[in-house]
């Protein structure tokens, strides 16, 4: 597969590209054209080692024959199926085998088509339950700056990323944000989760105060930050926002769309963390990114509360063509099958010291304020450049791919790694050896 050569196509400009410098981009593509194990091939043959896991979420690693064969099978079996009023067995089988890894007492999922329908799904979940339940002044949900959920109107409207929220006019009202757990001057150079912050979680006493504690519905969190730059928890913030909570009689939903299926060593973050939330978003790492799907985990509580009335009438009005779809399931089942035959969702515990010395091996490159790790999560905080922010970054996200054969994330000017869980010790070693070439000649 990685040597089976690709035209690149002759005509760039009908595809308007997401989140990209679209006029950067085609006048010099980058263009992708073949995936296997850990690399990427170039359309001029090149192999790039992949540092980020596709977009977070290839964490079996490329070209996986179970999930291939599963989606080639699925597709000459049953190509879709009504996801309204039918279904079809996988979808059940999939579920099971989802709830068997959650946190106990999730126990319930709902199925989507990617992490921001997961998020829109959870949130009115939250807003539905209360109303079901005879608690319908409970309305306001509560995000954190620099929290990403997201790219449909709830996703943004909680979340906490300027530049995703600014041209989109006022969004959902009732939604307040907490501060984010970012704190360099404390915490920079930390291995693992950072020992200042926990005071943090308080801020949701602040806004529970200033709005009514019984107006609040939910509050979402990513346990990790992950698109803001791999923004971490300090020590005991999330069992407080936890405690909190349920002082209150606000529902905690976790945002896993990255730190679900194996990120941190962990089937999930809340099992890193040990806390359990109300609510589980996630996708990604479901499909190894093969085919779209996300799921949303419910607790006993909040899906049995929709569980009342005529039982010939539907009970929560919400749902996608495409849930559940026959393809996605197949996927999902293979990759979880892939999971278990190599003990991935646990190989980032195993790992994670080698992983933190390496990402930390970084911290006295030239420009680097920070260098922080979590799982097999590792992010290197650069000085931005007077007066143009994010073009540091940048530049070494160029420098890495076309000079180095390396695949690297930047979120302004901080680079984020999140390789596949299949990485060995060599290819963390190509990693470093890689990054520090590129950052030494960084201007």
């Amino acid at each position: 597969m990685l040597d089976k050569p690709v035209s690149r196509p002759n005509d760039l400009s009908a595809y308007w590209m997401p989140f990209t410098a679209n006029r950067q981009f085609k006048r010099a593509p980058r263009m992708i054209t073949g995936a296997d194990g850990m690399h990427y091939v170039t359309d001029d043959g090149r192999k790039v080692l992949d540092g980020i896991a596709g977009l977070w979420c290839v964490n079996a690693g490329h070209n996986r024959p179970k999930i291939v064969e599963a989606i080639q099978t699925q597709a000459a079996t049953l190509d879709y199926a009504p996801a309204f009023q039918m279904a079809h067995p996988k979808a059940f089988e999939l579920a099971s085998r989802l709830t068997a890894l959650s946190p106990e007492g999730l126990d319930h999922v709902f199925f989507t088509n990617s992490g921001s329908e997961s998020v829109e799904t959870a949130l009115k979940m939250a807003l539905a339950y209360h109303r079901a339940k005879g608690d319908g002044g409970r309305f306001r949900l509560i995000g954190r700056e620099r929290g990403y959920h997201g790219v449909n109107f709830g996703g943004i409207s909680v979340g906490g990323i300027v530049a995703n929220r600014k041209m989109f006019g006022t969004l959902l009202t009732g939604v307040d944000h907490m501060r984010h757990t970012h704190d360099l001057s404390r915490n920079a150079f930390t291995r693992g989760e950072p020992e200042h912050g926990i005071e943090l979680a308080d801020d949701l006493l602040r806004i529970a105060q200033l709005h009514d504690p019984s107006t609040i519905a939910a509050v979402i969190v990513e346990p990790v930050a992950g698109s803001a730059g791999v923004l971490l928890p300090p020590k005991g913030y999330l069992k407080r926002l936890r405690e909190i909570c349920d002082e209150h009689g606000i529902l905690l939903i976790f945002d896993e769309v990255i730190t679900g299926y194996g990120r941190l060593g962990t089937n999930f973050g809340a099992d890193y963390f040990g806390v359990t939330p109300d609510l589980m978003t996630t996708a990604k790492g479901l499909t190894n990114g093969t085919v779209p799907m996300g799921a949303v985990f419910a607790s006993d509580k909040i899906h049995d509360t929709f569980m009342t009335g005529p039982d010939h009438m539907i009970e929560f009005f919400h749902g996608y063509t495409y849930s559940a779809h026959p393809l996605a399931c197949a996927a999902a089942l293979g990759t979880l099958d892939t999971y278990a035959d190599e003990g991935l969702l646990t190989r980032g515990a195993e790992l994670a010291d080698y992983w933190a010395d390496a990402i930390h091996s970084l911290r006295d490159l030239p420009h680097v304020i920070d260098t922080r790790n979590l799982g097999l999560i590792g992010a290197v905080e650069l000085e931005p450049i007077a007066g143009q922010p994010t073009k540091r970054a940048f530049s070494a996200f160029l420098s890495a791919y076309h000079d180095h054969d390396l695949l690297i994330r930047t979120t302004g000017d901080i680079i984020a790694f999140s390789p596949p869980l299949i990485i060995g010790k060599d290819h963390i070693d190509q990693i470093v050896d890689r990054m520090t070439k590129v950052l030494t000649a960084l201007d």
